[in-house]
């Protein structure tokens, strides 16, 4: 009986001591791997553009003057003058420097301006008036610099400024007194031009955008018209000079970003990034 005995303790003891020790193993769980972060990235900015306006510009002369061959010689100015709108036509190409700004060089071909005006004077010892009439174009040469507001919604407003030249073209003038007309041939020179500018654009695709604004321009002062000579003979007036234009101009246009999506209208490049993984730490087995 006492050896039948002693295996079965035996037996026992050892099942007792192996399920301690198992109960004293820890086995870590498997963690997977933690998933895929998304990442929104912003559009590198910088890029270059070409634009195309159209525009309607509303002039102001700011003075006139002219010379008088009188005894002694004199100077006068038109009683009234008045210049008609005329529409415009541009065109350029820029560079968005950052998100926020931007540079261009634009070239706008200002049409036909009609211009209407009257003077008082004497014809001999007789007050007289005459009838003024001829018109004005431009080639506007500007650089550019704006600053893009933000964008709201696809729209991005802006404001800017630019500085360059205008060749300023005067017709030939008309000068009628009565039934009669003197012609004074008209003069044409550059000048200096700077501008002012506001609008807003607004993104039609990531890479074209409809542009709308208004622009101030001020162009100096410079000769009008020739004096007249037939024969070497002075009509008793000329030449003439206008003292210069402050020009209101409403623009609409397309700019188009090439070589890569415009920063202003692109949607942020969104990236998958997969961390490595790490696994976690082996913990203490206690025993």
């Amino acid at each position: 009986m006492l050896k039948m005995t002693k295996p079965i303790f035996t037996a026992a003891a050892l099942a007792f001591t192996t399920s301690a020790y198992a109960a004293d193993l820890y086995v870590p769980p498997v963690e997977a791997p933690p998933p895929p972060q998304i990442i929104e990235q912003p559009v590198a900015v910088g890029g270059w553009y070409l634009r195309g306006d159209i525009g309607y510009r509303w002039s102001e002369l700011r003075g006139t003057e002219y010379i008088l061959y009188t005894d002694p010689p004199d100077t006068g100015e038109f009683a009234s003058t008045d210049l008609d709108g005329a529409m415009s036509l541009g065109g350029g190409i820029g560079y968005q420097v950052t998100r926020h700004f931007r540079t261009d060089l634009t070239a706008d071909y200002w049409f036909d301006s009609d211009f209407r005006g009257t003077t008082h004077g004497y014809c001999g010892a007789v007050p007289c008036s005459s009838r003024d009439s001829t018109s004005y174009s431009a080639l506007l040469l500007m650089a550019n610099a704006y600053v893009d507001l933000g964008t709201y919604r696809g729209i991005t407003p802006y404001v800017g400024a630019g500085i360059g030249g205008a060749y300023v073209k005067w017709d030939d003038l008309h000068n009628t007194i009565g039934d009669d007309t003197w012609i004074h041939k008209g003069a044409k020179e550059w000048r200096f031009a700077w501008s002012l500018m506001a609008g807003a654009s607004y993104c039609l695709t990531q890479n074209l955008q409809l542009d709308a604004g208004y622009r101030f321009t001020r162009i100096e002062g410079g000769r009008m018209f020739e004096e007249f000579s037939p024969s070497g003979a002075s009509i008793g007036a000329g030449p003439g000079f206008d003292d210069g234009f402050n020009v209101h101009e409403a623009r609409a246009g397309l700019r188009y970003s090439f070589g890569g999506a415009n920063a202003n209208c692109a949607a942020p490049q969104v990236v998958s990034y997969e961390p490595p993984y790490v696994p976690p730490a082996e913990p203490v087995i206690y025993k």
